[in-house]
């Protein structure tokens, strides 16, 4: 019996919904119905009716389905537009602070978006008295009686300690309320920031839940038992229970989905992914396997809240040039179906030989010189965008082979461009260099923010418009690129891919190891709460001396996908040729430095003589492959120890003593990788021996004392 994950993604103009069979990633079907804005139950109707007409066209039987996922707009747009719930916030604390504190929320003005502001409403319960039940009560019919939805209850310092705030939300939620407390959503220290995320929190839970409920009601009718999960903002997965509790975490998820396929269905470790629809480009930044993570803000407030760092930009496979003196002087950011325009690409009715030019306004506030072109034997008017663009220069391949008019494109360029005085091949290049120029900022200052290598980088595209940007964009810039497989609805693959995640994040002064552990713990426990297998579990600790915060961080799947994935294992010789396109060498020049039961390590050894002496030193450059062949880490200048599980703490002290460097800080660690099985744990977030070595022996402690071991390390 087949075993399929369905992902549902909900985008600006369109839902799609794609049926994914786990053994090998193949996609068994998909559909797309627009996006049910305006719908009573909003865009949850969509993703409910998408599933119903996969499910149909598809014929896949409720058994075969063992996880539904979906991205969600829900939660930013519910914020966007104002759609939320007034709180009633039960502030605990005593003294000079907790009085401090009351003057600090009481007059905290939440705006959400421009016009739009979250009303709330605080009392005060001096905790110099006892905590009765009678006094919560009391109070909590005081907030009702101002105005109040749903109750947040947040105590000075109460991450320390939160027993009083959890006894608030729980007589609350006696009396007929939704509520929640503060140290549940967030562990830092912070009492204004952590409060207002969790007010915010707290004002989209009634809408949430009733869109939370309708879709679980119409999955369930459908026959399906599977777990339902939700696109979280950072780049996982959560199931439908914990979504109830905490909906901040779906906000700003937009992107999620794509970012999420470019790990799991692309397979991508390290590269810049620019997921590209009609209107917008969204670019994120993936380095070691991983999403790169910020603090969210709404409404220019800061957030207890961690999302994928993700640039938007007006450019996309849609936009509209704009004219002036016969010239295009820019591209966008309006879009075609926004202006009411079509596009040249997808049509097979229109004669684009004789044609009018004309320069309209899309929108009241939209400068007056949008190209638009009107063919004389028809009623329709189109533009050029990107997607001629890229489609006349040949930079799309075989993307939407079957449904482009290549001999319109040409068409149109021609007539535009005699019309223009100018050649169809330099209008089509003008269009393509305005387009990159606008993306080369962000990617030049994302390389400068995370410090990516220059010879690691390489564009990967994910969405319908990515055929139209991402060639023209990589060419420019003199980088590689990758058109991800089914790119049109790359979300929705990342939606069924979607990693089980989960973080915890807690203010720690001077953390011991037994503190990193315990996080580390909770976050585990915490995935595995929502379905994750605990074999395919991984877990990495942050120790952020600065701000004084420990970050643990959780993943797992819901099922051990290579107990039934066909997996085709390559030789040596083809993780060699593969590692060595990879290093930009010879696999000559390449050896197989270690391998695990999981895991191959390529090094490339770069020789350069040292001054004034016949003698030469060496830099190692490294790749980390799994067995199908797919880089799963890459590194410049590392050193490399394999040893047994019994003797991987030498093996680590010895690469401590070679790498560790010293300054007016004091000791500088490497960061640290360990290869065990086919697992890649990343130690870089540590920050003193003492906890690299405790959390080596947490993650040793059942592995066999023979088995392969490699510690890599790399200095910072």
């Amino acid at each position: 019996m087949r075993k399929i994950k369905i992902g549902i993604d909900v985008g600006g103009t369109f839902t799609h919904a794609v049926a994914v069979d786990i053994s090998d990633y193949s996609l068994c079907g998909k559909t797309c119905v627009p996006t049910t804005h305006k719908a009573k139950e909003g865009v949850a109707a969509g993703v409910v009716q998408s599933m119903r007409e996969l499910i149909k066209n598809t014929g896949i039987k409720p058994n075969e389905v063992v996880m539904i996922a979906h991205s969600t707009t829900q939660a930013t747009n519910a914020l966007l537009e104002g759609d939320v719930a007034s709180v009633g916030i039960v502030l605990l604390g005593k003294g000079t602070e907790g009085s401090l504190g009351f003057r600090q929320i009481a007059n905290d003005n939440i705006v959400l978006a421009p016009g739009k502001t979250l009303t709330a409403y605080t009392e005060y319960i001096d905790l110099k008295n006892e905590l009765s039940e009678k006094l919560i009560t009391d109070t909590i019919d005081k907030l009702k009686f101002r105005g109040a939805d749903v109750i947040v209850a947040s105590e000075v310092y109460g991450v320390d300690d939160p027993g009083n705030e959890r006894k608030v939300a729980e007589i609350a939620r006696k009396k007929g309320f939704m509520a929640s407390s503060a140290s549940d959503i967030s562990q830092l220290y912070g009492l204004r920031v952590r409060t207002r995320t969790a007010v915010i929190n707290a004002a989209m839970m009634p809408k949430m839940l009733e869109t939370a409920n309708m879709t679980e009601k119409a999955v369930r009718e459908s026959g399906i038992d599977a777990p339902l999960m939700i696109m979280r903002s950072d780049g996982g997965i959560m199931d439908i229970n914990e979504m109830r509790k905490r909906p901040i975490l779906t906000m700003l998820s937009g992107p999620a989905a794509g970012v999420a396929a470019a790990l799991m269905y692309a397979r991508v470790s390290d590269g810049i992914f620019l997921e590209v629809g009609g209107t917008s480009t969204d670019i994120s930044v993936i380095k070691n396997g991983k999403p790169q993570i910020k603090s969210a803000q709404i409404g220019g407030n800061r957030l207890f809240l961690r999302a994928l760092d993700v640039r938007t930009l007006g450019i996309a496979g849609g936009s509209t040039p704009r004219i002036q003196g016969g010239k295009i002087i820019d591209v966008g950011p309006r879009s075609a179906h926004i202006a009411d325009l079509r596009y040249p690409s997808f049509d097979h009715d229109h004669d684009f030989s004789n044609i009018k030019l004309d320069t309209i306004q899309p929108r009241p506030d939209d400068p007056n010189d949008y190209l638009a072109i009107h063919p004389l034997n028809g009623k329709a008017d189109f533009t050029l965008t990107p997607t001629e663009a890229s489609h006349f220069m040949e930079y799309c391949g075989d993307a939407n082979a079957d449904t482009v008019n290549k001999e319109a494109i040409k068409q149109v360029f021609a007539s535009v461009a005699d019309k223009l005085e100018t050649s169809a091949d330099s209008l089509a290049r003008n269009i393509l260099e305005i387009s990159s120029n606008k993306i080369k900022p962000t990617i030049k200052q994302l390389t400068r923010e995370y410090k990516l290598d220059h010879d690691l980088i390489r564009f990967v595209g994910g969405g319908g418009g990515a055929p139209a940007i991402v060639p023209a964009a990589a060419k420019s810039m003199n980088l590689p690129y990758l058109i991800a497989e089914n790119t049109d609805v790359i979300s929705a693959i990342g939606a069924a891919l979607g990693i089980i995640r989960d973080s915890v994040e807690k203010t720690v002064m001077s953390p011991t190891s037994e503190d990193i552990i315990a996080l580390r713990q909770e976050a585990i426990a915490s995935v595995q709460a929502m379905g994750a297998d605990p074999d395919t579990i991984e877990a990495s600790v942050e120790v952020d001396a600065k701000n004084n915060r420990v970050i643990a961080t959780a993943t797992g799947s819901g099922e051990m996908r290579t107990k039934d994935l066909k997996i085709k294992k390559l030789t040596p010789e083809e993780i060699l040729e593969i590692a060595a396109v990879s290093l930009r060498s010879d696999s000559d020049n390449c050896d197989i430095i270690a391998e695990t039961d999981g895991l191959y390590l390529i090094g490339n050894k770069i020789y350069k003589k040292r001054l004034l002496s016949s003698s030469s030193t060496y830099k190692l450059h490294i790749r980390v492959l799994d067995k199908e062949g797919v880089i799963k880490l890459q590194l410049k200048d590392a050193e490399v120890r394999t040893s047994s599980a019994a003797q991987a703490k030498t093996a680590l002290m010895n690469i401590l003593e070679d790498l560790t460097s010293y300054g007016d800080a004091g000791a500088l660690l490497p960061g640290i990788y360990v290869l065990v099985g086919g697992r890649i744990i990343d130690m870089t977030g540590l920050i003193d021996e003492k906890q690299l070595t405790a959390l080596l022996d947490i993650e040793l402690q059942h592995i066999p004392a023979d088995q392969v071991i490699v510690v890599i390390g790399v200095k910072k």
